[in-house]
């Protein structure tokens, strides 16, 4: 569902404005380039537990979908939209900007930082340590080997650069508080390497993944773990997306794409 834009700067370069959560919320997004949100940022949403009501970072937060859709659905949460390109992070604020989200404009805010820096850099960034409660991300899926889209931001969007995942996890480590909340959405064939990542930083992991069918192999994984646990990986039953028949979405998934269940149940 879409609508034509309000009280956005008339600079703002092609865009559309799509309702999510049946119009609990509205997302400014580019139009051509860059990248798009969908089922992926609502899913990595739908990870943070429905009681949430700390202060949560989003990295990599695009136009600020799955930020959003955390702040639409738990009512005393705070975010705060950190994107790196200043392209998108101006899509972001539109996104705060646009009257249908007054309501969630005072929990959130938008921060154009890197999120792979580290130290000293981070911190001067705006990240400081120990300021969240949960943290959020959807980094870029696509091996750099792998054929790449020559338009910059979507490339930047989908692109994995060497060492981008350890980075990012890194950082989240830095940022949030202990026994703070860590959720990613990644391919399954990065699951090696998220695990990797995450050692010795958070525990209590449970993993589910996401398949298009019963029938079929999945297509995505969301980790969530707790910042300082020390518990092993719990594997949660999955998502299918579809029933055996039909295109239509599951029940689970539309309740999960509209921002009226969480995905492990809490």
């Amino acid at each position: 569902m879409s609508a034509a834009p309000a009280a956005l700067a008339p600079d703002t370069p092609a865009h559309t404005v799509d309702a999510f959560h049946r119009g609990r919320f509205w997302l400014v997004q580019p139009k051509h380039g860059g990248h798009r949100a969908g089922m992926d940022a609502m899913m990595l949403a739908a990870a943070v537990p429905s009681s949430f009501g700390g202060r949560l970072a989003d990295f990599g937060a695009g136009a600020g979908a799955a930020a959003l859709a955390v702040l639409a659905r738990c009512p005393t949460a705070r975010a705060v939209l950190v994107e790196r390109a200043p392209e998108m992070a101006a899509f972001a604020a539109a996104t705060l900007a646009h009257p249908g989200n007054a309501h969630l404009v005072d929990r959130a805010s938008v921060l154009v930082a890197n999120v792979a820096l580290s130290g000293r850099a981070r911190t001067a960034a705006g990240l400081g340590d120990n300021d969240f409660d949960f943290v959020i991300m959807n980094p870029p899926f696509n091996a750099a080997q792998d054929r790449a889209t020559p338009e910059r931001l979507r490339k930047e969007a989908h692109v994995m650069e060497d060492g981008l995942l350890e980075g990012w996890i890194r950082s989240a480590a830095a940022v949030v508080r202990p026994r703070g909340g860590l959720a990613v959405i990644a391919r399954p064939e990065q699951l090696g390497s998220l695990l990797d990542a995450i050692a010795g930083r958070f525990g209590d992991a449970e993993m589910l993944a996401v398949h298009p069918r019963p029938d079929a192999t999945a297509i995505r994984i969301i980790v969530r773990a707790t910042f300082g646990a020390r518990g092993k990986l719990a594997i949660r039953p999955p998502l299918m997306l579809h029933a055996q028949t039909g295109d239509g979405p599951s029940e689970r998934t539309e309740m999960i794409n509209n921002g009226l269940a969480s995905l492990f149940g809490d």
